[in-house]
């Protein structure tokens, strides 16, 4: 990722050395997962949708790096079970499970609704919420900017990424908002600081 884009990352420390804890982030194009990932201290189980995961150039590196697919209710309610089973599981075994809690790339650059899920995986298990705010690369040809992601030629590169881990959340703690809500203004806060440190650059 370092070859690729000259990346900051703040807060590293915030993300547990040891135990399962759950990482939230905004969704801005298909390189973001590997951003985390790199600029994390411990390795990342994301979960991503299943038509992405099934790509068969790609499936086979997904698999190895643990990533968990993840089917729409709608599409199918047994796979979407299955999928959360998993989460918990990896949660229970000490690992760190991310998701965009969006749901989607963003189409315009900014964060969108946080959607329920979020609240089912962290109803199952108590674990602590490290949100993240992710800024620079809305823009990218694997970005919704300016035509569809992927379906553009690359015009950047090593553009300037910044990434930015904010202090764990206790979710039995919050109280007086939803949850989503809450975790959603606090990775609009992260974003916030992320972006400015793209300007100063």
């Amino acid at each position: 990722m370092r070859l690729c884009y000259r990346l900051h990352v703040h807060g590293r420390y915030h993300l547990p050395k040891r135990g399962g804890a759950l990482v939230v982030c905004n969704h801005v194009s298909f390189m973001d997962a590997l951003v985390l990932g790199g600029g994390s201290p411990r390795p990342l189980r994301f979960v991503m949708d299943q038509p992405i995961f099934d790509s068969p150039w790609l499936k086979w590196w997904f698999q190895l790096v643990g990533a968990i697919p993840i089917e729409s209710k709608r599409r199918s309610p047994g796979a979407l079970r299955r999928t959360l089973d998993e989460v918990s599981l990896a949660l229970r075994r000490g690992e760190v499970v991310m998701v965009f809690p969006e749901g989607r790339l963003t189409p315009d650059g900014d964060i969108h609704t946080f959607r329920r899920g979020l609240e089912t995986i962290l109803a199952r298990d108590n674990v602590p919420v490290i949100p993240a705010g992710l800024a620079g690369l809305w823009g990218s040809w694997t970005s919704h900017y300016n035509g569809k992601a992927l379906k553009k030629w690359p015009s950047r590169f090593r553009a300037p990424v910044s990434l930015h881990f904010g202090p764990p959340i206790n979710v039995q703690e919050v109280d007086g908002v939803t949850l989503r809500g809450y975790l959603e203004t606090r990775v609009r806060a992260l974003k916030v600081a992320a972006d400015k440190d793209i300007d100063a650059r």
